[in-house]
Order: structure tokens, then C-alpha cells, then sequence
């Protein structure tokens, strides 16, 4: 049976659907609408399950604040172009406005959110049946707390971020200026108690190696100089080769030059102090954590204090009680 174009149209509002692709449902369901409606559903998930090995790397990063409750949300997609699409883009407001004003705490409960008769995850299948490429719903990120800062790096859509404080802040600007903090340094935690113990253990054990080394290749350094061998020819195997065919050294030097530094190395090896050792890779931990830690790093506008410094300044006790990250882009 012929289908009217004012069915077509009624499809396409109804599920954002291409004409052609609103007329063949139409023309397979027998003028049908909510047949229709569900071929057009059946052909988004088959396209998403046929595009379920593609990685969807480009898409929409979205960060909303409401009250004491903040949500970072994105929906993503394959391509640059769909994510730049108007419709796309209001898809995923919709799906972080219910997820705000549900106080959705897991991208779970977002998915089975119902929005306009359907719930958020049919709504994804269907805008992947209509672009032909994998979507999925990822990213999603809460937080709450007195005050909450919320920003989205040059507005567009790629890199938000939340910040919770313990104390309502009256200049808009403060909080803003932490969440850009998060953006650009990146930290993986708010303090040091809260490093997982297990990267404390890891970033401890890598820093006592990296002192031992460090402390051999000194004494090793050492000998070289007092023996009088160039450094440059000893410092590798490849350098001493290097210096054997340049007739820089002899065969015998070249020997000389690798039995002094094993038994240097040995000796050292087995005469660190453990002690010292120890208070080195400790005070490289510290070092670490000013690097990963929100209010242990340098502040950015500020580098002569920490963030921890610059939130005292603005408020006696001020400080960070959470916050969350999250980027498209690989870094």
C-alpha cells in the first residue's frame, strides 16, 4: 500500500529516522505507525550490534549542576561529525537534565530512564539506527556536596569537569578556577589519604628501584672518573665498541673498563643503606603526591602556592571534599 508523506513526516518527528528510511518502515509495516516504529527501533540495534568492535571515540561530554548535586555525562559516538550534530548534542542534554533532576547515581539508572515514552537506552539505539554508527552512554559522574564547580574546557563538549567543596562559596569565580585546575593538572586524587593504598605501594617500590640505580650508577660514575677512563666510552657497551673501533681504546682497556664497573656495581649494590635508601624514596612519594594530588599541586594561576594555599586564602578551612574528570581525548 502507497504511504502518505504526511506519515513519513509523523515517523521521522517521532524517531528522528532519514525519509527514506521512515517510508521503507512505513511500506514494510503496511502503513503501520507503531510497527513501523519498531522496525526503525530493530534497525538501530542492529546497527549498533553490527558496530559493537567499533571504538566510539568522538561524542558529547556534558557537565550540569543542580543544587548540591553535580553529573558529568557522555554520550558517545564513531565520528567527529555525529557529535557535532544538532541532534545528537540534544540528545544528550535530555538524557543528563533526567539524569539530574532523577539524582541518577549510576549510568545504569540512567539507561532505564524513560524520556518521552522511551527509556534513554532505546532512545541511544534508535539515534544509532538513524547515524549508522555505535553509540553508548559512558562517562557518567556524580558528585555532591556545599558547593559544586562545574566546567566545560572552551564549551566544547570534549573535557568536564565537577568539584565539591565543604563550604558554600560566594564568588563563582574560586570554584571555577579549581574545576579549570582539575582540567589542566589532571590529579588522580583530592589528597594523599585518598591514593588507593595499592598505587601508594607501587609509586614506593618504583622509587626505592630508581634510588638503588641511581646510587650504583653513582659510584660507578665515580670509579670511571678516578680510574681516568673517558666517561663518554665507558658509559655503555655500545660507547666501549664504539671506542675499540674509532682506536680510541684498546681491546685490554675496553676489559679493564667493564671489570671495573661490575665489581664497582656489586660492591655498591650489596653496601646500600637500606635506611637511607628508604628516606630517599619516601621524599619521592611526597614529590608524587604533589604532582597527583588536588590540593597538593602548584595552583595554576598561583604557582608560588598550592591549591590547599589558595582555598585557605579565599576561606579559613576551605577545601576540596571530591571531584571528577572526564575526557574523550587520550592523554
Amino acid at each position: 500500500m502507497a504511504v502518505s508523506i504526511e506519515d513519513i513526516k509523523k515517523l521521522r518527528n517521532m524517531t528522528g529516522a532519514g525519509l527514506s528510511d521512515c517510508k521503507n518502515a512505513l511500506n514494510e509495516a503496511e502503513g503501520n505507525l507503531e510497527a513501523a516504529i519498531e522496525l526503525i527501533r530493530k534497525r538501530g540495534q542492529a546497527i549498533a550490534a553490527k558496530r559493537s568492535d567499533r571504538e566510539a571515540a568522538e561524542g558529547c561530554v556534558l557537565v550540569k549542576v543542580d543544587g548540591n548535586f553535580g553529573v558529568i555525562c557522555a554520550l558517545k559516538c564513531e565520528t567527529d561529525f555525529v557529535a557535532k550534530n544538532a541532534d545528537f548534542v540534544a540528545l544528550a542534554n535530555e538524557i543528563i537534565d533526567a539524569a539530574l533532576a532523577a539524582r541518577c547515581t549510576t549510568v545504569e539508572e540512567v539507561k532505564n530512564l524513560v524520556i518521552g515514552g522511551r527509556t534513554v537506552a532505546e532512545r541511544i539505539t534508535e539515534q544509532s539506527g538513524v547515524t549508522g554508527e555505535k553509540m553508548e552512554l559512558d562517562g557518567y559522574m556524580t558528585v555532591t556536596g556545599e558547593s559544586i564547580a562545574a566546567y566545560n574546557h572552551q564549551n566544547n563538549n570534549m573535557l568536564c569537569t565537577l568539584v565539591a567543596f565543604n563550604k558554600a562559596i560566594e564568588d563563582p569565580t574560586v570554584g571555577k578556577n579549581v574545576a579549570m585546575q582539575v582540567a589542566s593538572a589532571a590529579p588522580i586524587a583530592v589528597n594523599a589519604d585518598a591514593v588507593p593504598q595499592e598505587t601508594k605501594d607501587r609509586e614506593f617500590e618504583v622509587a626505592v628501584e630508581k634510588t638503588r640505580v641511581e646510587q650504583v650508577q653513582k659510584a660507578v660514575d665515580a670509579a670511571i672518573k678516578k680510574a681516568g677512563f673517558n666517561a663518554y666510552i665507558a658509559e655503555s657497551e655500545e660507547h666501549i665498541n664504539e671506542g675499540i673501533m674509532k682506536g680510541r681504546i684498546t681491546e685490554e682497556e675496553a676489559q679493564a673498563i667493564r671489570d671495573l664497573k661490575e665489581k664497582t656495581a656489586a660492591e655498591k649494590a650489596a653496601s646500600l643503606n637500606d635506611g637511607m635508601i628508604q628516606n630517599i624514596a619516601k621524599g619521592r612519594l611526597n614529590k608524587f603526591f604533589k604532582e597527583v594530588c588536588l590540593v597538593e599541586q602548584e595552583y595554576i594561576w598561583d604557582k608560588a602556592m598550592s591549591v590547599e594555599q589558595y582555598l585557605n586564602s579565599v576561606e579559613k578551612g576551605l577545601t576540596v571534599t571530591d571531584f571528577k574528570r572526564f575526557t574523550l581525548r587520550a592523554e
